[in-house]
């Protein structure tokens, strides 16, 4: 991997762009991510494209990401989404600890097959964890594990319902977190993708399911609309959003 510190706009945060070089992640691969945030320091960091899970026959891939904003520090999170490959077998664990009066927002997205070629995700294994602690107490919590009966899961109306995608944004920011919830959910109504927003122990939480491209977008409009309403920052995300 490669980290890249590409010049920010003069109103907004530094930059810091992750490059898997080899073009995708393979079964076996392992990945390690730090990022410390120093007191009252703030930064942005994305990727620069959608990252590939290739299929595996046998052999996981493992990422973890430790995520430490200090004291009265901020984070913003966003690669762009993971494109799971039939046959994927991933494992993601995403730690975020956040100092007395830090905030964050991050997230990701995960697409089911390669849908421009009409493959959906029919089999492998997924796990997908995340934890939240402020000031060394766990906050929030969530593991999605997907492993026996994949074509079923993705298909059932209960679970996935045929859907191409799914994500996850989270905004931990000064202040209560229900002021934001009902225009989160003005924002999320403007697309045709099913979505949901909740305040949870400090802590906003978007959901989506639908159709990739669509999820997409409305991820993207929902992380911009809360960065300027929790601190104050331009309402657009990075031009490699946008490649």
């Amino acid at each position: 991997m490669r980290v890249l510190f590409p010049e920010a706009a003069s109103d907004d945060l530094p930059n810091a762009v992750l490059v898997t070089i080899s073009g995708g992640l393979v079964a076996g691969d392992r990945i390690d991510i730090a990022v410390d945030v120093g007191e009252a320091a703030a930064a942005h960091i994305t990727a620069s494209a959608a990252e590939k899970l290739y299929r595996s026959t046998g052999a996981t891939t493992k990422i973890a990401q430790q995520l430490k904003i200090g004291e009265g520090g901020w984070l913003e999170y966003l690669p762009p989404e993971s494109i799971l490959f039939d046959g994927a077998r991933l494992r993601r664990r995403t730690v975020v600890d956040l100092a007395p009066g830090a905030g964050f927002l991050g997230g990701g997205i995960l697409v089911f097959g390669r849908r421009a070629r009409g493959e959906g995700y029919t089999h492998g294994l997924l796990n997908e964890c995340w934890e939240v602690y402020r000031d060394g107490t766990l906050v929030w919590g969530d593991a999605l594990h997907i492993e026996q009966h994949v074509a079923a899961i993705m298909g059932d109306p209960a679970c996935f319902d045929g859907a191409e995608a799914c994500a996850t944004l989270i905004l931990a920011a000064p202040g209560d977190p229900h002021a934001f919830v009902e225009a989160a959910r003005e924002v999320q109504a403007r697309f045709s993708v099913r979505a949901g927003v909740t305040a949870v122990n400090g802590l906003l939480v978007g959901r989506w399911l639908g159709e990739a491209l669509r999820l997409r977008g409305a991820y993207a409009e929902l992380a911009c609309h809360l960065r300027q309403a929790a601190m104050g920052l331009p309402p657009r995300l990075p031009r490699l959003w946008h490649v």
